[in-house]
């Protein structure tokens, strides 16, 4: 049984990161992992599907835990006399519906252990106007999961599923995204005010800031994930959530032009570690006004 000082031991909370495991590629856990313990915050991973490579390569076989052994492991952590160690949890890809209400007591029982961890869901469902989780998943992840969040990192398409509403400008996006629930809510390829741009989009506390940087087409997968995992490394070391979104965008925006210049079709991650730790990549962040004003007035 571990003494409370060695649950104390590191200077760095844990990270309970539930998602999904290739053997090739930098997409899911394999992103999120490396990231997160790149920057110093030691990782407990839980896989929920195993694949040979990400699905958007080919026909990839697909191994997902039978329900009731990863509830009961889910449940095993939960209980864990480690959890002190735990000061967040990221979420992102579900291999079957019946992992999430697990997952959302697990979530439970890290806030109970320690109030102040963070949870960010990362709602992996869809992208690109597409959806490819079945319904009964997208609604356990909106119904479920998302009422816990304190962070939500969606992309438009999936702010779109779960506000049930039609986002054609970045006006639209922050409405949506202060009633998502979250305090704080980072939309992925959100509109960009520079031509031929793309942007991350913070909302929190009826305020708005977008980071920018112009479009790579074609990118490898993992980009979400690699957004996640690295805004919540910078929130837990103490940065501000401006700073962090604008160096977060910078370190994804970078990794992926390396990456492209390389013709690599996966982030080559542990080529550029570094830029995980000082992007020097620049990017363009300004305010956005909000709609209706700023209500806290």
């Amino acid at each position: 049984m571990p003494t409370a000082k060695s649950i104390q031991q590191s200077d760095r909370p844990a990270v309970i990161s539930v998602s999904s495991h290739v053997a090739r590629g930098t997409v899911g856990n394999r992103a999120a992992v490396f990231a997160l313990e790149t920057l110093g915050f030691p990782v407990w991973s839980v896989p929920t599907v195993t694949l040979p490579w990400h699905p958007g390569h080919g026909p990839a076989t697909r191994i997902v835990p039978p329900g009731a052994e990863f509830s009961d492991l889910m449940d095993d952590l939960a209980g864990s006399p480690w959890l002190g160690e735990v000061g967040a949890i990221l979420t992102g890809y579900f291999g079957a519906e019946d992992q999430i209400a697990p997952t959302a007591r697990l979530v439970e029982a890290v806030k109970r252990a320690n109030p102040k961890a963070i949870y960010i869901c990362d709602p992996v469902i869809g992208d690109g106007g597409r959806m490819y989780q079945p319904q009964a998943t997208l609604a356990a992840i909106r119904d479920l999961l998302i009422p816990l969040a304190d962070i939500a990192t969606p992309n438009r398409y999936e702010l779109e599923f779960l506000s049930g509403l039609e986002l054609t400008d970045n006006a639209h996006l922050i409405e949506a995204a202060s009633a998502l629930g979250p305090p704080t809510v980072i939309v992925t390829s959100a509109f960009a005010m520079l031509r031929g741009g793309i942007g991350n989009l913070l909302v929190r506390d009826f305020q708005a800031m977008l980071a920018e940087h112009r479009i790579i087409e074609n990118p490898p997968h993992g980009l979400g994930d690699l957004t996640a995992a690295v805004y919540l490394a910078r929130v837990l070391a103490g940065v501000s959530e401006e700073k962090a979104l604008q160096t977060t965008t910078a370190t994804v925006f970078e990794i992926l032009a390396r990456t492209t210049k390389r013709g690599a079709d996966e982030l080559t991650l542990e080529t550029d570690s570094d830029s995980l730790r000082h992007p020097m990549a620049m990017v363009q962040t300004r305010r956005l006004a909000y709609p209706g004003g700023n209500r806290r007035a």
